[in-house]
Parts: structure tokens; sequence; C-alpha cells
């Protein structure tokens, strides 16, 4: 019995050391990403009539907003360039077709003069009608132009009072263009209809919806999202994978989108040299209905169709994106003049459409290819696994065994002699 113990203890002490042992980041050369212009982010606010109303920590919808917009214009980052848009500030009358004109830029997106933007909030008064829709087309349009992040954060206590012009297919069409502008959403105490109506909007173009009820979350939700902008964005590249490896494009390290038909496999191309180790990751997304209990696949192959390594995950229907990952470091040579050697990825998917589901266009697939130098000595796991993993595995293995049965006969031999005496 006590050797077993014993053992067991040499055993998980073993397990920890060797994650410990495999565990060591490697080097890896930073790529340089292309310098891009300044993120630009609008806020838009809702100063119709209904903001008055003093449900917000014992005051007005207004004077919260006055407050975030005051505490986040004193925050905001230096290389973000921030524009205030307003809806319902102007008009009073009850002409429908006039307000829902009533949409107007109230400070320039551009460099940020912090007393002047303030100035200019101090003299907003709820006013009149709530056209959403017309002011994201504005605000769009005030956005347009660069390569830099662009945002719009919508902050609105009610719903659009100018349809047929519907807000949520305002935003639609906006994500439509590929312009890659993110809109937020901010309800202020909002009904059911409110909610649904501005969270339609954020989902549209890949944004978020928060509820405010109080002075803090919205100070605190309105900067997170101005931080956000200036964040370092990388655009994917659109690429199209063969369906086979000889057809295949070759990729450099970089983010790139696709599209993959149900069942289908995809292939693309990386050219490894000695000494560098290929870091992929592949995520795919389940943008309609689809059956439960699917899975991704992604391969490195040879260009003769040889398996080197694999990653594969698997999902129950709890989720609509399922990605996975690999790793494959290239041996040195010594050969200096050693060709690159080129690695086939493929991609596969077991998604099936639900009944009566399209199946085009393809699901859309995000691929991320990173060719960096590899560990010092890496072997080639088309041969070894894990590379140098295995000589230390066995090491490990050999001396936790010997240290274990060791022990034990050292305790046989103190139980042995104690019950002599």
């Amino acid at each position: 019995m006590i050797t077993r113990q014993r053992l067991a203890a040499g055993v998980c002490a073993l397990l920890a050391a060797l994650t410990a042992g495999i565990a060591f980041p490697t080097g890896a050369a930073a790529d340089e990403t292309a310098e891009q212009a300044a993120p630009k982010v609008e806020l838009v606010l809702d100063v119709s009539g209904s903001m008055r109303a003093r449900d917000i920590d014992g005051g007005s919808r207004m004077s919260a907003a006055k407050q975030a917009f005051n505490e986040v214009l004193d925050a905001t980052p230096e290389e973000v360039q921030l524009g205030i848009r307003t809806l319902g500030a102007n008009y009073r009358g009850n002409d429908r077709k006039t307000g829902c004109k009533d949409t107007a830029q109230l400070y320039p997106v551009g460099t940020l003069d912090r007393t002047e933007a303030k100035t200019a909030v101090a003299t907003l008064t709820p006013t009149g009608w709530t056209p959403i829709g017309p002011a994201l087309l504005k605000a769009a349009g005030d956005l347009d132009g660069g390569n830099g992040t662009r945002r719009i954060v919508l902050i609105s206590d009610g719903e659009d009072t100018c349809q047929p012009l519907d807000p949520c297919e305002v935003a639609r069409e906006i994500a439509a263009k590929g312009i890659g502008l993110t809109i937020d959403t901010l309800g202020l105490v909002p009904d059911a209809k409110t909610r649904d109506q501005l969270s339609c909007i954020a989902d549209a173009t890949g944004g978020t919806y928060t509820s405010i009820q109080h002075k803090e979350e919205l100070t605190d939700r309105v900067g997170q999202l101005v931080e956000r902008a200036a964040d370092p964005v990388v655009t994917p590249v659109a690429v199209e994978g063969a369906t086979a490896c000889t057809s295949a494009p070759t990729l450099k390290s970089g983010l790139y989108t696709d599209r993959e038909e149900f069942g289908q496999h995809r292939y693309y191309r990386v050219d490894v040299k000695p000494g560098q180790e290929l870091r992929a990751s592949v995520s795919v997304a389940a943008d309609r209905e689809v059956n439960p209990d699917y899975g991704v696949l992604l391969r490195a192959v040879t260009v003769h169709g040889r398996e080197i390594v694999r990653g594969e995950a698997a999902g129950n229907g709890r989720t609509d994106v399922v990605s996975t990952g690999l790793r494959y470091p290239k041996a040195e040579s010594d050969d200096e003049n050693a060709p690159a050697e080129t690695v086939c990825l493929q991609v596969s998917n077991s998604f099936s459409a639900a009944s009566g589901v399209k199946t085009t266009p393809g699901m859309p697939v995000e691929l991320t290819v990173d060719v960096v130098d590899g560990p010092d000595q890496a072997s080639d796991v088309a041969s070894f696994g894990l590379g140098r993993g295995w000589w230390l595995l066995g090491a490990l293995v050999l001396t936790g065994f010997l240290a274990g049965v060791l022990w034990g006969w050292v305790s046989r031999l103190r139980i042995a002699v104690w019950r002599t005496n």
C-alpha cells in the first residue's frame, strides 16, 4: 500500500513537471502591421422630448447624458477622432416630415477640442422627434473615408418615430456596404420594443447593446466603447480556398476570410522554411440554422497528402461558432540554402443544414496564419509529434518510475526494521 501511495505521488509530480516542461514559451518575431488611419467615433445622442423624463438616479435622462459626455470627453484618447451628432434637437413642431429630418452634427469628427465639445453639449435641450434611421445614415457619412476603426455609439431612450425608414434595415444596409463600421447602442431605461430595436441595430453591424439605468453605467459604457476604438484592428483579407492542394492559394502571415459550404473541404498553401513554426487557427460560423452535433477539422498535410498534424473541435448546437488550431515547427537544416516546405492547410466541417435552410452561399470562415521563428532544435512533428517533447517525456517517465520504486523499497525497509525492533 505504501509503495503504491509513493508511486502515485511520483506520478503526480511527473505530470506536473511534464506540464511545466513542455509549456516553456518559444521566441517569436512579431509581424509589423500596416499603418492605419486614426480611429473615428461619432456619439449619436437622442435629444427628443422624452429625454426630459426624470428617472435616472433622481435626475433627467438628458442631464445623465450630458454628465457622461463631459466625463468621456475628458478621457478620450488623443489618437481618437471624435464627433457628436444629435437627433430630435432642433424642431419643436408636429410636422412629421420636418421632424424626421431633424438630425445635425453638433461637433465634427476630427481632432478633439475638449472645451469646444463640452460647450456644444451644454447647449442641448430635449426637443422633438426620434429619427434614428436618418441619423444613422448621416453618421455613416460623417465617418466615411480612411481604413481605421469606425464606430457609432447611439444613445436613445425610445423607438424610432420616423417609420417606415426602419433603423434596423438602415444598419443592415450600412453593414452590407462592407465599410467596417460598427454601431453600438445604449438604451436609457427602455421598454421591450425599444430594447428589441436597439439590439437589432447593434447585431446588424457586429456591435453591442447595453441597457442603462444609472449615470455611472452610462459614463462607463460610453467610455469603454470610445477607448475600444483606439485598439489596433486587423482587417481580414478575402481569399478563395481551392478544392485541392495543388490549386490552393499561397498565404503569408495574416488574417483571412472565406466561405465554405456544408461538408466541404477548402485548401490553402503556406511556405515554411527550416527553423520556422507554422501556427494556424480557423473559425467557422453557422450564420443560419443548422442541425446539432457538428465539428471543424484543420489539418496540415504535405503536398502529397500525408498528414503532419491536426486540430479539431466539436459543437452541440449551443454556439454558432466553432474554432480549432494547430502548430507545426519545421526542424533546422544544415543546408543554409534548404528550400521552404509547402504545407497545405485543409479546412473541413461537418455542419448540416436544418430542413428548408439554404446551403449557399457557404458559411463564413476566418483563418489566421502566422509563420514565426521556431523553437530551438525543433524536430519534425511529422516524424516525432511533439518534437523534443518525446525525449523529455521519456526521461521524466523513467525518472518518476525509478524514484517511486526506490522510495517504495526504502519504506518497506523502514517498516521491516520497525517490526524487528
